[in-house]
């Protein structure tokens, strides 16, 4: 089976044209709530020290735009999400904008492909990527591939990634 999904700037450039409410983009639904669970790591496992977060706003939905024979699935992401990164050893906090807008192939083997647009939170662990290790919010138009192993690799066609542990250090 064949799939072409869009190039990445195309991607972006859809992604940020289709940013009308849901209700306005699909009247007839399709659109299910998507909640971030809090997540909490050891020290060392993103930053050097002990962290946690949780979403103080959350209002992400998602839809399946397409689903292939081989049980891959293609589903979108949107809406406000705002996570409270806390160092839990001083409790200093911060607050990270992850409210991008992602199309995201999920394929039968675990591995995924983000073709996103704005803000996300994402964490790298030591060797787990080809970004340090380290939580970051990482803004702009790019792709994040993610393989069985949960190896991730960004590529940024523009935009920054902001360390989030130098924040609450």
């Amino acid at each position: 089976m064949r799939r072409t999904l869009v190039p990445l700037a195309a991607a972006g450039a859809a992604l940020l044209a289709t940013a009308a409410p849901a209700a306005a983009q699909d009247p007839v639904g399709g659109w299910e709530p998507a909640p971030s669970p809090a997540w909490s790591y050891p020290a060392g496992a993103r930053c050097d020290f002990a962290v946690r977060g949780a979403p103080v706003v959350d209002e992400v939905v998602k839809r399946t735009v397409a689903t292939y024979a081989d049980g891959t699935k293609v589903v979108e992401y949107k809406g406000d999400l705002v996570v409270r990164v806390v160092n839990s050893a001083t409790g200093a906090s911060y607050d990270a904008d992850a409210s991008g807008r992602a199309l995201v192939e999920v394929r039968p083997d675990r591995s995924q492909r983000w073709y996103v647009a704005g803000p996300i939170l994402a964490g790298f662990g030591e060797g787990g990527g080809n970004v340090a290790r380290g939580l970051y919010t990482v803004d702009g138009i790019y792709t994040l591939d993610v393989s069985p192993t949960g190896y991730k690799t960004l590529t940024m066609l523009s935009g920054s990634t902001d360390a989030l542990c130098d924040k609450i250090d």
